[in-house]
């Protein structure tokens, strides 16, 4: 009880460092090209921008937090909480634009914080006592891959914010195997650090987080910040608790308790469409000044 106590302040510092790099590189990536022979290039292009290097550097102190709460938590308290950093990025937003936040934006950081207060009091996450075996892993990698191998399929004939939600989906899916892998990688520090650089999950961590931040990228690119991030925001969560409980025996509440849990999920979600029309999220893509 007393290390998911610590998880908690963890996953929501965690949060507040992940909006902070949303907003700084959804400011970057406004400011690059938009043709498609000229996207090919995004990357290098965005690596020359101080605004995009800086929200690399709170990624790192969000990975540092994420791992240090997966380590004392499960997957599914530990993920859910992440969502905070749809508010924090609403916030954060406030601020660099100067615009002041007005009763919609209001109505939808309180929807979205009383969401996923409710969505966490009716699951009632408890840690897994299990280390994911061969198989498992095997299975939940294959159905990741698929799942973003059919939204990217799918984005690639879309437009706007329809192709933001799609890639911004399949980031959110890639972030929550991320977790898992990192979560498995953590449990290895019990052993020592040497452990941990001898597992293969972390490596392929890596490797899962690089594909996940670069499909963010083009996610950010190809809509706006409150059309994107709900997305991320709500399919992270839902993807983590799901390998949480099928990989590492993490328990939630379901039977009557699924009604709370559902509504919590219905006030994101909710929450999250007030956003998508509010005009300060819509207005900081490009237009806010440091």
């Amino acid at each position: 009880m007393t290390s998911e106590l610590i998880a908690v302040p963890a996953a929501l510092l965690a949060a507040a460092a992940n909006a902070t790099a949303s907003v700084l590189q959804r400011r970057a990536a406004r400011r690059t090209p938009s043709e498609p022979q000229e996207r090919r290039a995004l990357i290098s292009e965005l690596i020359r921008r101080r605004v995009w290097l800086a929200g690399i550097g709170c990624l790192v102190a969000a990975f540092v937090l994420q791992a240090t709460g997966l380590y004392l938590g499960g997957l599914s308290l530990v993920q859910p909480l992440l969502s905070a950093e749809l508010p924090f990025t609403l916030l954060i937003a406030s601020r660099l634009s100067r615009n002041p936040l007005g009763r919609q934006a209001w109505l939808a950081i309180a929807a979205l914080t009383g969401g996923l207060a409710l969505l966490l009091i009716g699951a009632a996450p408890t840690p897994g006592h299990t280390s994911p075996r061969t198989v498992a892993w095997v299975v939940a990698v294959a159905a990741v891959g698929v799942l973003i191998s059919g939204l990217i399929a799918v984005s690639r004939w879309k437009r706007g914010p329809t192709r933001g939600v799609l890639l911004g989906t399949a980031s959110g899916a890639g972030f929550a195997l991320t977790a898992a892998l990192m979560k498995a990688a953590t449990e290895k520090a019990a052993n020592g650090f040497l452990g941990v650089f001898a597992s293969w999950q972390l490596y392929a961590m890596v490797a899962a987080g690089v594909g996940s931040l670069l499909l963010l990228q083009y996610a950010l690119q190809s809509a706006t910040l409150a059309v994107t991030q709900p997305a991320l925001t709500i399919s992270d969560p839902v993807a983590s608790t799901a390998l949480g409980v099928a990989m590492f025996g993490e328990r939630i509440r379901l039977d009557g308790w699924i009604v709370l849990e559902v509504a919590g999920i219905a006030l994101m979600l909710w929450g999250a469409i007030l956003l998508a029309s509010n005009p300060v999220s819509s207005a900081q893509a490009g237009r806010d000044r440091l």
